[in-house]
């Protein structure tokens, strides 16, 4: 358990900032239109980035030397140094400006810092949340902002019982059938340079931290979530997404993608569920 002296020494960090510029290039459009199996005319100056793909830019570029035992960079620097092992992507809260979206052939400045360090310790064992705010400013001024939620977790214990599953639900208007073998996994950690080895290390995720199989990307899903929206609701922008990563999603079976739209057409609840029909994120899209 951390006691309160170590709480009060992560604590510390709230209200750090870091800024940091970008380039919108065209390599990664191309990329992520490849991985998500869209067809596109190829991006050029001027392209409007798809909502979330700017996930796609500002990359965490630790030396190889500065590399944790589990594939991300080593604890501290401008996130806090949470002893917790296991680190995940909870959910977040994003909004677009309209009238201002980011497009390929700009520079951006995204201008970060700590929001909260929150301890919890319960049922289901001792967490640490860290809240992160990103605003991306393009040269027409703010673009984009981005409250991030990182939660970090104990070692799996032996015979530890899992947090009871939530049905999905049924009946929605919009589905898609998926399955996230390794190279999706691995292309997806590839654009976003993301190391850690719960998405590639099958040895790695199931000995070290008791998974039963690679884990499907939280930020890959809420982009999957996303999509499904534009391919039912070609043309819409954006101007609102929050999701929340509820259970974990893992390679090794198939998963759904839902939607389901309001009367007024202004919001989509979106959900994922897995090959049993439990919750595994939840979602709202309000359209522009």
């Amino acid at each position: 358990m951390l006691d309160p002296s170590q709480i009060e020494h992560l604590q510390s960090w709230q209200g750090r900032r870091e800024n940091a510029l970008d380039d919108i290039a065209a390599g990664p459009v191309i990329a992520m239109n490849a991985t998500m199996d869209i067809e596109a005319d190829p991006p050029r100056a001027g392209t409007v980035l798809p909502e979330l793909w700017h996930w796609l830019y500002f990359l965490p570029h630790q030396r190889q030397s500065d590399i944790g035992p589990d594939g991300h960079g080593k604890r501290g620097g401008f996130l806090p140094p949470v002893p917790l092992p296991r680190r995940m992507w909870a959910g977040g809260r994003l909004q677009w400006v309209a009238g201002n979206p980011l497009t390929v052939g700009q520079q951006v400045e995204r201008r970060s810092h700590i929001v909260s360090v929150k301890h919890k310790a319960g049922r289901s064992g001792e967490l640490v949340f860290v809240t992160v705010r990103h605003e991306m400013h393009n040269p027409q001024g703010l673009a984009v902002s981005e409250e991030h939620d990182i939660v970090y977790r104990a070692a799996a214990e032996p015979g530890e019982t899992a947090p009871t599953p939530v049905a999905a639900g049924t009946g929605a208007a919009w589905q898609r059938d998926l399955q996230a073998d390794p190279v999706l996994l691995f292309r997806y950690s590839a654009l976003t340079f993301n190391g850690h080895r719960i998405h590639y290390d099958r040895s790695y995720v199931t000995g070290v931290e008791g998974y039963p199989g690679l884990i499907v990307h939280g930020p890959l899903i809420a982009t999957l979530l996303v999509d499904l929206v534009h391919r039912h609701a070609p043309g819409r922008r954006l101007s609102a997404f929050e999701f929340r990563a509820v259970r974990p999603t893992f390679d090794i079976h198939p998963f759904r993608l839902n939607g389901q739209p309001s009367e007024d057409g202004n919001t989509v609840r979106l959900w994922g569920q897995d090959h049993e029909g439990f919750l595994t994120m939840q979602a709202t899209a309000t359209l522009a």
